[in-house]
């Protein structure tokens, strides 16, 4: 355990340079930084009545040009922000929008500096509990609201058994179909793994575009795989131990290379990056692939003549298992009355009527069961809302994700012309170093 005190660890240092790599990769936006705040009054609400000053650090997501709304989340946070003030005139907050590119160096030079974030959305946490600098959730919200998150979020947010973030947004990978090049190889959504093999053949065979899209480049290898692995009931860890040479996350790899082998996947998958593969199968060139919510705004945008369908992940059984990801809010609050009124703001935020506004305007899920239920009546969303209660995660709360994410991504690869048994085992040794 590292020193108990407000000044910088050694471990929190290294916790703010592994978010890169252990955070949801949800970013988008390319907006700088910013700062606002309005002045608040001392009438009433946190602290009995006396005026409590937060600050409040957060990534963009989206800009102007690629939200679904063309609001962003900077003018998005500013009236959540503006609207919370006017409730709660004793509460003023102090808002600096950083790229993801620029967080972990602000956040690294406020706890420098003694001024951590009251409130502050991002990545990994876990360095930071470790170094006893975080508030616990229960102390930033009400049980009401703690209890609406989905169990398996929560489940994902704690740390020693204790929960310390509050899940902000939810991704989950879902496999995206196109309707027309199915109808025309003569095949039906598959639900297995041999099933999505025999009809990315078919595809492929019969229109001469990929059946499968497999990226496996270092931009998100580490997410197919994962998606793979979790389909034989395999996995990457825990918070106590990393495990990726498993007889499971084997079978997992050796799949993927019989698709590969089978020629039914894009050129080149094992340095194919998602970002541009995902565009082929946008534009309708590609049977299958697994994407995130945030690809049926892209659609709707670059090609909404697209005939697709979106379904849960083949699996080795056809059992329903997804790759889950979210980002969340936390606290470097240790005063009282910051706390509170942490918590006033907090359960402000995660009221539906705030909360969906925000979900929706950055094309993402909500991590709350009150939320899912009321987007379950858009149907290009509810495959993914569906999977939310079985979605899995990366074990980020491990020390050792940092440098097995960063194998996973530089390594995977490999698995194109080497054998998935020396690929697992040389991800296995670069996680077993630094743990």
């Amino acid at each position: 355990m590292m020193k108990k005190t407000w000044r910088t660890s050694a471990l929190a240092i290294g916790a703010i340079g592994a978010m890169a790599l252990s955070s949801c990769g949800f970013s988008g936006g390319s907006g700088g930084s910013s700062s606002s705040g309005a002045a608040g009054g001392s009438s009433s609400g946190a602290a009995g009545g006396e005026s409590v000053s937060l600050n409040m650090l957060v990534p963009t997501y989206s800009d102007t040009k690629t939200s679904v709304d063309g609001v962003g989340t900077k003018a998005r946070w500013e009236k959540i922000v503006a609207d919370f003030q006017a409730k709660n005139p004793s509460i003023k907050i102090t808002l600096q929008v950083e790229s993801w590119e620029n967080l972990e160096t602000v956040l690294k030079t406020k706890i420098q500096g003694n001024q951590a974030p009251d409130i502050y959305n991002g990545g990994a946490i876990s360095g930071f509990v470790a170094d006893d600098l975080l508030a616990k959730a229960d102390e930033i919200t009400s049980p009401e609201t703690l209890a609406n998150f989905q169990d398996t979020f929560n489940d994902n947010e704690k740390v020693g058994g204790t929960q310390y973030g509050l899940p902000l947004i939810a991704s989950a990978r879902a496999l995206f179909y196109n309707k027309a090049l199915l109808k025309e190889a003569g095949v039906e959504v598959p639900k297995t793994w041999d099933e999505l093999l025999t009809a990315a053949k078919a595809v492929k065979g019969k229109t001469g575009n990929p059946g499968y899209g497999m990226p496996l480049g270092s931009e998100e290898a580490q997410a197919e795989a994962m998606i793979w692995s979790l389909g034989a009931g395999g996995g990457f860890g825990t918070e106590s131990e990393i495990t990726v040479d498993t007889p499971q996350n084997l079978e997992a790899f050796n799949e993927m290379k019989k698709f590969i082998d089978a020629g039914v996947t894009q050129s080149n998958p094992g340095s194919t990056q998602r970002t541009p593969m995902m565009s082929g199968f946008v534009q309708g060139k590609m049977g299958f692939v697994y994407a995130l919510p945030p690809t049926v705004a892209q659609i709707k945008k670059e090609n909404p003549k697209l005939d697709y369908g979106i379904a849960q992940p083949a699996t080795k059984d056809g059992s329903a298992v997804t790759l889950g990801v979210a980002d969340r809010l936390a606290s470097f609050s240790k005063d009282q009355a910051k706390k509170d009124a942490v918590k006033k703001f907090m359960d402000y935020f995660f009221s539906d009527d705030v909360y969906l506004g925000f979900v929706k305007g950055e094309s993402f899920l909500p991590t709350t069961k009150s939320g899912a239920t009321a987007m379950s009546s858009d149907e290009t969303l509810k495959p993914f809302l569906e999977l939310l209660p079985s979605a899995k995660f990366y074990p980020t709360t491990n020390p050792a994700w940092a440098a097995t994410d960063g194998a996973l991504k530089s390594l995977t690869g490999q698995i194109e012309k080497s054998p998935a048994a020396d690929v697992l085992k040389q991800i296995q040794a670069k996680a077993d170093a630094a743990s």
